[in-house]
């Protein structure tokens, strides 16, 4: 799943082919329309897919911004504003292309869901897998779990929070891997980064939270940025179906030092694996303790 700096990257690129432009016509898939007939909620949530082409159609794209691992397109309809929120899920893509076959990779023009057709071209969401969102809101508290998020992990007030959240009872006893992949205590840090950073800081991923020192937790979350800002300069990790804007892989995946090893790349130990929040997380069992 796309963690922060991968949706970082899709921000930074949608951006100036997105904003000031006007959403004349909207295409939905067969597949999204089928499946609310079905009583399920694929891709678009909360909402009638004609009623979503209705409200869509005469918006203009005023920002594209983003929120831990979301896309927030700012929307304008006469003196409105309105949010679309769009969660890329395990596969989710974006193509600013003039034509669908300008969209190189096969598997990702046979998944489009939603087109956004402007004068200058079209915005096209892809999603293969179909775990992906949109959600249109009037504004973020239209959709209480957006505002549960923790801080931005790059704001000044992020590690307080973290620490905070780490003296939680409910934190204490669970192992640290899963509360660093809780977007509650850190927002955007998800199983690729978290394996990184504990794998640098030479603890165990089971290790339980109240097992390490407030100075190590400190730390740990200093890594944690550290590796968050490396992989947004490097264009995020391409571990499977993830894309920036019209199919660019990223190029982090190439300096991870432990996420999906079968050796550990310090000691040359073999690795040795573990489920922790419905992850598998891999780890050291040399040099993490």
């Amino acid at each position: 799943m796309p963690e922060l700096p991968e949706v970082e990257g899709v921000v930074r690129a949608l951006r100036p082919v997105a904003i000031g432009k006007t959403i004349e016509k909207v295409q939905v898939s067969e597949t999204v329309h089928r499946s609310k007939s079905e009583g399920k909620d694929a891709i678009l949530k909360a909402i009638d897919p004609e009623d979503f082409i209705k409200k869509m159609e005469g918006m203009e794209i005023s920002d594209v911004t983003r929120r831990s691992k979301y896309i927030y397109f700012h929307l304008n309809k006469g003196d409105t504003e309105y949010l679309l929120v769009n969660h890329l899920g395990m596969s989710g893509a974006w193509f600013a292309v003039n034509d669908l076959l300008e969209i190189s990779e096969e598997k990702f023009r046979k998944h489009i869901h939603v087109i956004f057709e402007t004068k200058k071209g079209l915005l096209v969401f892809s999603d293969i897998r179909r775990f992906g969102e949109m959600r249109l809101l009037r504004a973020e508290s239209d959709f209480p779990p957006l505002l549960l998020m923790a801080p931005e992990p790059f704001d000044n007030m992020a590690l307080t929070h973290f620490l905070s959240m780490c003296d939680l009872s409910k934190y204490k006893d669970k192992p640290i891997k899963e509360v660093i992949m809780d977007g509650h205590v850190i927002s955007g840090c998800g199983n690729i980064y978290a394996t990184e950073a504990l794998f640098k800081m030479g603890i165990r991923p089971s290790r339980k939270v109240k097992q390490i020192s407030k100075i190590r937790k400190e730390e740990l979350f200093i890594t944690i940025v550290d590796i968050l800002k490396e992989s947004i300069v490097q264009g995020g990790s391409t571990i499977s179906d993830y894309r920036n804007i019209n199919g660019e892989a990223g190029g982090m995946q190439h300096r991870l030092k432990m996420y999906g090893r079968k050796i550990c790349t310090e000691c040359g130990t073999p690795t040795k694996s573990l489920q922790i929040g419905g992850r598998t997380s891999v780890y050291c069992p040399s040099c993490q303790k």
